[in-house]
């Protein structure tokens, strides 16, 4: 019998895209010990410097130099390991010569698989890559490996990163809540709490996990899918103070009136061409002095909702580590141009499991928080709303500390040798 040919083995590079999260290292740790796991099919894995920008300029990172106890600490070290870019590639006929670049760079390393941690944009290049290696002959296995912490990926019930923003938004405003409220006769009577999410409100729902009664704050959360009007914001939150004694607010910096415009536009463009957002807070809190002349502060958790690793959900985590493996695993089962999901199977008790879509249909796509998980009034979360969210943030998964701090690893991220005499601009 002739001897069955057998599929040559090829070596694989991981990227990490866009604003990372507390958990994306999971991800990467994920990827790495299936790939080291499958290592008489799949060869070396390299990683992208900066996420694609390192791809491109054929700056890659050796993570076979890295041990197993580095990887393992992965699990619960924060931030892109590896480097992640706000880098946007445009369709294959605007940026083609990059996407050709990107081959090349495959070609020379002979890279069959490309595994892309990244959100809706970044699966709109995995996408694209993976046609672009058929264009030219050298077929790209291109799996995505989902990652946001706006949550706002279509078909996946939640998204990787956005569990543990939601704990450190529902965790913050409690806390915040006591303190303005024990406070409150003699100094500040509204807090606002201004969080991440563009166009979908997710984080902000969050918010609303930190109240269970009514009268609990936050008394009022502000969405994007809910237009923003004035008049109906200071009446509550008027109301809110005389009721309570003081107003807790949860803001997303997407918050936007009737005509479209954020409440937040500093009139600039970001590398993916967003406009530029900040200072929705600050803005509310002029509202509020000018109209009601209450006491105020606010605060902006920024950089810090998406790093606090140290209170990190475990369900977020774990499910972080998952669709990093189920990518790998989907590659050398044959799929291509896929997108690990997380399936809900039930709420009470939550059981979860992993799935796959299409990259096409996740591609450049947004899933906004539904009108029935807001209530009525706009400015709150409802029981359904409630039923989703409480799940995500279940559990805790703390790092190891070492003289009172969390102990996080750094890799050596050891250089390869290139293999290309042209260099890349990027």
């Amino acid at each position: 019998m002739p001897a069955r040919s057998k599929t040559p083995v090829r070596n694989a590079l991981y990227a990490q895209s866009g604003g990372v999260t507390s958990v994306i290292n999971a991800s990467a740790a994920g990827v790495i010990e299936a790939c080291r796991r499958h290592g008489k099919r799949i060869g070396k894995l390299y990683a992208g410097r900066h996420g694609i920008v390192g791809a491109l300029t054929e700056d890659l990172i050796d993570t076979s130099k890295e041990s197993a106890e580095a990887i393992k600490a992965l699990k619960w070290t924060p931030a892109g390991a590896f480097g992640s870019a706000r880098y946007k590639l445009k369709d294959l006929d605007k940026d083609r010569a990059k996407y050709e670049r990107l081959i090349e760079v495959f070609r020379a390393h002979d890279i069959g698989y490309f595994f892309y941690n990244g959100g809706n944009d970044s699966m709109d290049t995995a996408h694209k890559l993976s046609q672009m290696g058929e264009q030219l002959g050298y077929p790209v296995t291109c799996i995505g490996v989902p990652k946001t912490v706006d949550n706002d990926l279509p078909v996946t019930d939640c998204c990787p990163g956005f569990g543990s923003v939601a704990k450190y938004v529902a965790v913050s405003t409690r806390e915040a809540a006591l303190d303005v409220a024990s406070m409150s006769r003699t100094s500040t009577k509204v807090f606002i709490l201004e969080v991440m999410g563009r166009h979908a409100g997710w984080i902000a729902a969050a918010g609303g996990l930190a109240g269970s009664k009514a009268g609990d704050a936050p008394h009022v959360i502000l969405f994007p899918e809910i237009a923003f009007d004035e008049a109906r914001f200071l009446a509550r939150v008027r109301e809110s103070v005389e009721k309570y004694g003081y107003c807790v607010v949860v803001a997303s910096e997407g918050t936007q009136n009737a005509e479209g415009k954020f409440l937040a536009d500093m009139g600039s463009l970001d590398a993916f061409g967003h406009v530029q957002l900040g200072g929705v807070a600050p803005t509310l809190a002029q509202l509020v002095k000018t109209n009601l002349g209450y006491k105020y502060h606010w605060a902006l958790a920024d950089y810090l909702q998406r790093s606090a690793r140290h209170i990190a959900s475990k369900v977020d985590v774990e499910q972080a580590y998952a669709v990093g493996k189920a990518a790998v695993e989907f590659a050398l089962a044959g799929q291509n141009a896929v997108m690990p999901v997380i399936v809900r199977k039930s709420s009470k008790p939550y059981r979860w499991t992993i799935g796959s879509v299409a990259m096409a249909e996740v591609a450049n796509k947004e899933k906004m928080v539904p009108r029935d998980f807001i209530t009525e009034d706009g400015f709150g979360i409802t029981p359904a709303c409630r039923r989703y969210l409480e799940p995500l943030i279940a559990g805790e998964a703390y790092p190891p500390y070492r003289n009172g701090l969390p102990d996080y690893v750094r890799l050596r991220n050891a250089p390869v040798k290139r293999r290309l005499k042209t260099d890349f601009k990027v």
